[in-house]
Formats: C-alpha cells, structure tokens, sequence
C-alpha cells in the first residue's frame, strides 16, 4: 500500500510565523473567522459559533419567500376559479345547462334552492346576532335567555327562534342523524368484513383452477382434438364509431378453432354512414376466414337487452354451447377463450365464468383516476369475494362467458329493466346456477373521460337495481333457494348496498351535517366526520395502492357523486322520471399500446408508400374510402362546450354557507370539511373534472 502523506503534520512541525490575519469588509455577506495558526481553518467549529444575525435573516428570509410563493399559487388558483365562475354563471361563454332529465331533478332542485335560502337567511340572523354580542350558541347548553334579558323586537324574534329550534326542530335533526349513522356504521361493517375475506383469499392463494390440459387429446387416433366447444361471441353497439374497429379486430384474433366460434356484431346504430362503416369492417374480417355476419334490427326496442334477445332467437344459436359477450369498446386478448371456457368442463352447475375489467386510459385525467378506484375495489374485493364465497354475484354486462342453457332456463334476456345484466344473473342465481369471477383474466376497455358521460352512467347503474328490486322480490321470496341465499341478495346485494349506500351517503354529509351546523343542539360525533370516512377510503384505495395520493379528492368526490346515485335510487325505486330511459356511455377510442403502435405505422404508411390491403376487394375499399371521404365532407369542426350542473352548484353554495357558519361555532373540523366539500361541488357543477364533451 502507498504511504499516506500527511500534509498537515509536516506543517504543524514548523514554527509558527508572521500574526494573525483578521480580515474586514465593508458590508459583509459572509460569517468572519479567525485563523490562529495553521490547523485552525480545519479544526471542528461549535454549532453555535458559525451561526450570527446574518444568517438568521437569510433562513428567516427564505422560508417567507417560500410562504409568499405559497400564498401566490393559491392566490391564482382562487383567482382562475374567479374568472371561470364569471365565465361560465354570468357571461354564459361556451356553457350550456346540463339536461335535467334524469328522475326527479328539478324536483330535487328545488328542494336544494329552498334550504339554499332559508340558510342564508339564518346565516345572515346569527351573523348580526354574533356582532351584537348575542353568543348563545357557543355555550354547549344553550341559554335561553329570559324576559327581563331581552333588548329589542329583533332580540324577540331571535330568542323565540332559539326556544322553537331546540324544542321543535334540533330532535328531529338528531334522530335523523342518528339514523344515518347507524346505516354509515353497517355500511362500513360490511365493507370491512369484504376487505378481511378479500385477505383471507389473498393469504390462501384462492381462485378457481383449471384441472389439467383441457385442450390435451386423449385419444391415441387423434379424432379428439381436446376440448373446443362451440362458442358464439356478441359484440352489441349503438353508435360506436370511435371504438366499433379496435373490438370487432380483437374479437375477430381469438385464438378458437374457425369452425367452432362464430361472431355475430349486434349492430343498433340509427346513422347510416356508421352502420357502412361496421358492414365494411365485417366485410373485411369475413375475407379473411373469419366466421363472423352483421346483424341490423329494423325495430330498435329494449335496448341492448332487445338486441341481445333478438341475436338470441335465431335458428344457428341452438348448435352453440357457450356464449361470450363483450361491449364495444372492449378487447379481449388472443387466449381469452382458454382461459375462460375451460372451467365449464366437468362442471354441469357453472352458468357464468366473469372475468376482469382493465382500463387503457385510467391516468388520463382525475376523472379517470378516481372511476379506476371504485372499479378496482368492486372487482379486486366485492366481485371477487362473492364469488369465491358465494358463487354468485352481479354480472358486469361484458366480458363474461354464459352456458346457453343457463340463460334460456332462467327466462332469456328480458328488456324490464336498464340493467339486464344484473337481472339475468339474480334470475340464474334463484334457479340454483353458480357462477366463477377470474380476477386474473383481464379485458381491456375504457371508462368515461368526461363528467357528462360518467354522471349518465352512474344513473343507469343506480336507478337499474331499484327497478329490478321491486320486480324479483316477490320471486326471490317464493324461489326454493336457501333462506341466507335471500337474506343475502335482500338484505345485502339490494337494500344495503344499492340502497341504504346512496342514502346515507346523501343525507348524511349533504343534509345532516350542513343542518347541524345551524342547529347546533343537534350533534354529529367527531369520528364519523373524519375517522371512519378516512378509514373506508383507505380500505377503497387499498386495491389500487398508486392511487393513495388521491384519497382526499376520492373521499371529497365520492360525496359528490352522492346527489346523482341518491336521485337515480329515488327514481328508480319510485320510477320516476326517465328512469328507463338508456343512454350510451360516450367513448373516446383509447386504444392500447399495441393498438397505437399499429395506428401509428398505418398513418406513416398513409403519407408514404403505397398502401397494401389484406384481405379486402378493391370495390370494398372504394367504398370504405368514399364513407370516409364523406365523412370528412359533411363533419364541421364542433367547438368544446362544458356544462351547467344545478344542483351541484347550489348544493355548494348551501355547503360554502355552512362552513361560514361553524366559525362561528368555532368548530375546525366541521369548517375545513364543509369548506373542501362545497369547493369540490363547486368545481363539479362548472365541470372543471374530466374531460369537455366534443
């Protein structure tokens, strides 16, 4: 090893020379320190010793730059919100107000605007009462005051409002109160114990498997080529030309034998030039051996439950076994039918094999984020606990494999309901059918990108199972299944879950709690604001653990999407409104990344060389191009238009003015929750989450 040479050792050897060196400067922006010898500058300096006033003001001063930086971030934030509620309340500029066609909104409307005004009223009287030094609400037993205290008409008037609201009005709000949250604490019960089943079958290792090599021959001749039942696959659409491609080229690549799967493309578009379009992408798969037809209905009732009913009820149908059914914007992988169909083998019981939904454009936007929250807990938890506990759940409408004989003993598709998926399964379920969920076998697919499309389809899927409630009970009671099957699918799968959850959820952070705030004799304890909230949205997120940082605006949010499922309960349990009304979920044709690497060569391909066609007639492309040209022609650049959403929008104002009231109560919690709250409302009635709607 290399001898160390210690510099510093030959120098302390030498005498000392010359004097100590003090150096001065006008206006310093540096500590002075003393040199005393040559070893000086590298001996340890006490903490305290190179701290001065100096340096004291620089950290001072950097963390009021940083304050200052703070405090002008939110400040443009408020601002920006500023002029975009000018914008789009006072000026109008590229809003419009969204449809109110769903249930009983104005009704519901109404009733916001009426507590809206009377809180401001009540507001404004305890504001002029807290300045004139009337603090009767801060004291926890509410002093009335008598008659020899009273100072004036106006003090009359506030003092009979307090007798009567403590009297009259503040029980009633309690045992409302109290209610809900007897119907929060079973809720999250329930939620709790699907998290602790969803652990037991992670520990475990739980899930169906598939015994064998299904697809193995057992015979020596070779005359059994394995187990290749017969499987039809629907894709039904309406209208779906941003999507109808990327499905029907997934659909049409699964690796079956050709002779033993059909396709049919349940085809319910009422505009032409899309209907071309479809006809020319089956043409084109058709060329290439594909067995797949296109099916039109010239009388469009019932929906998608119609248009399945009527695919259903042709001759070929009886010479298949299996029936795959997938929705428009869907894209199941090559080897999606052997994952799935083998698991019917050797097992006559099994009507319905459920697989996975898995979403391309999940980081899209925060929309997009909190949907792939829910969706994940629904599939990662309650799908998947259901059916390994229970053999039965809700069927998704997609990506699912029926046996043909379980649909047609349990009645076929019926068009009763917006939700014939969910109908169809309780109907096979009281018939004694089980059913398998693979949470491994994934279906590519999208959720809404926009606040419009999500809010319609929320509505759907919230006033569907109140329609189907009243319709199977009388069934589900007479049916020979065991009475905890009925208990179960009436006390759980039906009212607590579809609808004490939007009840709750409503009244109690949307009703209760602003109304406590006015009247303050009426509590809500402290932990179902904040600490069973949170504990919930974290076991929610708990499936999907990138999304922890969003687990405020999830919780906020949540609570926000609470009008819209409240009002499709009511609708739908009263059958209100539009309550059967269908309205396709918008697409915007996200595809996956292999999807996009394709659609990027084909535009390079466009601009350059010639383009070869594979398996298409030059009389089909002829056409093909014409529809697009056509297309081009007669479409006319639409601007982007955000909507006016009314009750989100005085729900926040109603929300903002109860804040402002618990200061005066001086209650922190109650202040910070009511404020994020009403913001959140605020940012969703002028549509600021999501994307615009073209």
């Amino acid at each position: 090893m290399a001898p160390r040479l210690n510099f510093s050792d030959w120098w302390g050897k030498d005498k000392e020379r010359g004097t100590p060196v003090i150096v001065k400067m006008e206006n310093p922006n540096f500590s002075i320190v003393e040199i005393d010898g040559p070893d000086a500058a590298f001996k340890p300096i006490e903490k305290s010793r190179g701290k001065n006033a100096k340096q004291v003001t620089w950290v001072l001063l950097l963390k009021a730059n940083q304050a200052v930086g703070c405090v002008a971030w939110l400040a443009t934030i408020l601002w920006g919100l500023i002029g975009t509620i000018k914008n789009r309340l006072i000026l109008r500029k590229g809003v419009s107000v969204a449809s109110e066609k769903l249930g009983k909104s104005n009704l519901l409307f109404r009733i916001i605007k009426v507590c809206l005004g009377v809180s401001l009223v009540m507001l404004a009287f305890e504001v002029i009462a807290y300045f004139k030094g009337w603090h009767y609400f801060q004291n926890p037993n509410l002093y009335i005051p008598h008659t020899s205290d009273v100072l004036g008409l106006f003090h009359i008037i506030y003092v009979a409002w307090l007798d009567f609201r403590a009297d009259y009005i503040a029980p009633s709000v309690q045992k409302l109160s109290t209610f809900c949250t007897v119907l929060f604490l079973i809720q999250s019960l329930d939620r709790l114990v699907l998290c602790l089943g969803c652990f037991y079958i992670k520990c475990k290792k739980i899930k169906p498997r598939i015994e064998g090599d299904p697809f193995k021959s057992d015979d020596l001749e070779g005359s059994n080529n394995g187990y290749y039942p017969m499987v039809l696959v629907q894709i039904p659409m309406c209208n779906e030309r941003e999507v109808y491609e990327m499905s029907i080229s997934a659909v049409c690549q699964l690796d079956w034998p050709k002779d033993r799967l059909l396709i049919q493309i349940l085809d319910d578009s009422d505009n032409e030039c899309i209907q071309e379009l479809i006809k020319s992408e089956v043409a084109k798969w058709n060329q290439k051996g594909v067995n797949i037809i296109y099916r039109h209905r010239l009388v469009r009732t019932g929906y998608k439950a119609g248009n399945l009913k009527s695919a259903m009820s042709c001759d070929y149908v009886k010479d298949y076994e299996f029936v795959a059914i997938f929705d428009a914007d869907f894209q199941p992988t090559p080897d999606f039918l052997k994952q799935t169909v083998p698991h019917f083998k050797d097992n006559p019981e099994l009507g319905l094999v459920q697989t996975r939904w898995a979403f391309v454009n999940k980081d899209e936007n925060l929309l997009t984020r909190l949907q792939n929250i829910n969706l994940c807990f629904h599939f990662e938890v309650e799908q998947q606990v259901n059916g390994v506990f229970l053999n039965f759940f809700g069927f998704n409408g997609t990506a699912g494999i029926w046996r043909i004989k379980a649909l047609e003993e349990s009645g076929g598709w019926l068009e009763r309901t917006t939700v014939e998926d969910m109908d169809i399964a309780v109907r096979a379920h009281l018939n004694g059918w089980k059913f398998i969920y693979l949470n491994d076998v994934r279906v590519l697919c999208e959720v809404p990108e926009s606040f419009e499309a999500y809010r319609k389809q929320q509505h759907r899927w919230h006033s569907g199972p109140m329609q189907l409630f009243r319709v199977c009970l009388p069934a589900i009671v007479s049916s020979k299944i065991s009475i905890w099957k009925k208990a179960n699918l009436i006390l759980l799968f039906f009212l607590l879950r579809k609808l004490i959850l939007p009840f709750y959820s409503f009244t109690l952070f949307c009703v209760v709690l602003p109304l406590t705030m006015f009247i303050p004799e009426a509590k809500l304890p402290f932990w179902v604001v904040c600490y069973i909230p949170i504990l919930m949205t974290l076991l929610n997120i708990l499936p999907a653990p990138k999304s922890i940082p969003f687990i405020a605006p999830y919780l906020l949010f949540e609570n926000t999407m609470s009008v819209t499922k409240f009002n499709a309960m009511v609708s739908g349990l009263f059958q209100l409104g539009s309550s059967y009304e269908w309205v396709v979920t918008k697409k915007a044709g996200r595809s996956s990344e292999p999807d996009l690497l394709a659609a990027a060569e084909k535009d390079l391909k466009a601009f350059g060389a010639p383009q070869i066609s594979r398996g298409a007639s030059e009389s089909e492309l002829s056409e093909l191009n014409r529809l697009n040209k056509q297309k081009d022609e007669t479409s006319t650049p639409v601007k982007k238009s955000n909507k006016i959403y009314r009750k989100e929008l005085a729900l926040s104002f109603l929300l903002l003015t109860a804040s402002a009231r618990s200061l005066l109560s001086a209650h922190g919690l109650h202040f910070y929750f009511l404020l994020f709250q009403g913001v959140t409302f605020l940012l969703v009635g002028l549509d600021l989450i999501g994307e615009q709607i073209s």
